[in-house]
């Protein structure tokens, strides 16, 4: 009873929430101009992801796009919730199933497709950001699209990474970065200007 409630009942009811926030708000869209045909890796914040299908699905009408999810049981709810919103998954992080995750995220974007993280997940520290979005990047030379949501009237919860609910009836607004390459710094050096430009737009 316990599985059909995490897989079944609580992310149908997620989704729903998810759309009618989403359809009960004003929407501005800060995007750039970008070839759709190519493959690229997409990165947000844990505490922002909620919106981010439709964020994608605004720049991306025709994508694919898989996200990384945590193989943990926490994972689960999360992952069926962005599967009714068009969102394929990879299930494994940098704490666990890592390798297997690795190895699909650049099997997925040599077919062309794109690939989602969230480089400070599954458990934080929040706003950190961990190694395997440079690896990936590094291996498949697929650049980078920063994905922020920022909203004007919205719930923030007591957890890890201030995990974000916009409120209905307010503002969305979408931010995405221009395609971000590098490949050419030191993997420290690069962790650190792709969390400055994380931040650049992020909630607090």
């Amino acid at each position: 009873m316990k599985l059909f409630l995490v897989t079944k009942v609580v992310p149908f009811i997620m989704q729903l929430i998810v759309r009618i926030i989403y359809l009960t708000s004003k929407k501005v869209y800060h995007h750039p101009n970008i070839d759709k045909n190519e493959a690229f890796i997409v990165a947000f914040w844990h505490g922002e992801l909620l919106m981010q299908p439709f964020n994608y699905q605004k720049l991306k009408p025709s994508g694919k796009v898989s996200a990384m999810i945590s193989e943990h049981k926490d994972g689960e709810a999360i992952t069926k919730t962005v599967e009714y919103l068009g969102i394929d998954s990879i299930r494994g992080s940098s704490s666990k199933g890592g390798a297997k995750a690795l190895i699909a995220a650049i099997k997925e974007i040599k077919g062309g497709d794109d690939i989602a993280i969230t480089p400070d997940g599954p458990r934080g520290p929040r706003h950190s950001v961990a190694d395997g979005i440079v690896a990936i990047h590094k291996k498949t030379n697929a650049k980078i699209l920063i994905f922020n949501c920022k909203c004007t009237k919205y719930w923030q919860f007591n957890s890890w990474d201030k995990f974000v609910v916009p409120k209905p009836f307010g503002t969305l607004e979408f931010f995405i970065s221009e395609p971000l390459d590098v490949s050419d710094l030191e993997n420290e050096e690069a962790k650190e200007v792709i969390k400055n430009k994380m931040l650049i737009n992020a909630i607090n």
